[in-house]
């Protein structure tokens, strides 16, 4: 009973703050360059916590922290009381006379580039006055994200059933992954296979994303290899213009390239990956009400991808 006085009366918000960034970022140098914190101050802060709890809830090394059991169980508590403080914040600002409601949505790189810009079209002609603040990051950070409150929506890729726990997945499609070029590319005037293709430069997306596992997994049953001339990246912005102005190829997600392929500013070989795709798809956070934006966005999705 009085260890957990003692807790009560001095654990401090900077703590819950910290920990979960650390959680997040997976190394406590990235953690502290969220928090704008210096290193040492991190460490000496996620040090108080440990001795607070009477528990070691990281394991540091060589590949950054990861979470102990009692670190695990500890985040679902943390995520919890930030999520309810941010959410009493919130109703706060939006009694305020004329203050506009504010989304946070987060979404993968691809959905970025392809549906989101006539989603957000779309959402604005029924709420107006609302800001949608949008982040674009890798599948694992929104999910680490949502289940830390910072996002109200998110649209991402079915993870492993332990990644998903505590969030409602809707599936909206199942994302291909497509080899694409400029409109007057020279493989275009052949019979392309995948192997001509390849002795092309190639713009694709790094080791560890779904994308790259897709167009490995193409690869290694064509008994293919990607040329020595190759560009990895996950900025979809910078991939589309080594496509569009120069004879890249790039092995893109179907999601990503809808527009460019209906508008004939990007062409598609006929290469297909014989995959069935990773789920893409709606996250929220189990047993958090939504806000009226919030759901008019999610039906705003919805009725995009089915039109």
């Amino acid at each position: 009973m009085e260890k957990n006085y003692l807790f009560n009366q001095r654990i401090r918000l900077r703590h819950l703050h910290t920990f979960v960034a650390v959680a997040q970022q997976g190394t406590l140098g990235r953690a502290a360059e969220t928090l704008s914190l210096s290193q040492p101050a991190l460490s000496k802060t996620l040090n108080e916590l440990e001795a607070l709890t009477g528990a070691r809830l990281f394991e540091r090394g060589r590949l950054g922290a990861q979470l102990t059991t009692m670190g695990e169980q500890f985040l679902i508590h943390a995520v919890k009381i930030l999520d309810a403080l941010n959410h009493a914040g919130q109703s706060l600002r939006a009694s305020e006379q004329g203050d506009p409601a504010v989304l946070r949505l987060g979404v993968l790189t691809t959905v970025a580039l392809g549906m989101l810009p006539s989603i957000l079209d779309r959402f604005h002609q029924q709420q107006p006055q609302a800001i949608v603040q949008v982040a674009t990051l890798h599948n694992n950070v929104l999910i680490a994200g949502l289940k830390a409150g910072e996002f109200d929506v998110c649209i991402g890729r079915m993870a492993e059933a332990e990644m998903m726990n505590g969030l409602n997945y809707e599936l909206l499609f199942l994302e291909s992954l497509r080899l694409v070029v400029k409109p007057d590319h020279p493989l275009l005037s052949d019979n392309v296979t995948l192997s001509h293709a390849l002795a092309f430069p190639v713009v694709i997306s790094p080791e560890g994303t779904a994308p790259r596992r897709i167009a490995e997994a193409m690869l290694e049953k064509q008994g293919c290899h990607l040329p020595a001339t190759l560009v990895e990246t996950s900025s979809t912005s910078l991939a589309r213009q080594l496509a569009l102005r120069y004879n890249y190829v790039w092995f893109v997600p179907s999601g990503a390239i809808k527009e460019d392929l209906l508008h004939a500013s990007l062409a598609a070989l006929p290469i297909a990956s014989h995959e069935p795709g990773e789920p893409v798809g709606i996250m929220t956070r189990s047993g958090v009400p939504l806000s009226l934006s919030a759901e008019v966005l999610m039906t705003t999705i919805r009725r995009s991808h089915a039109g």
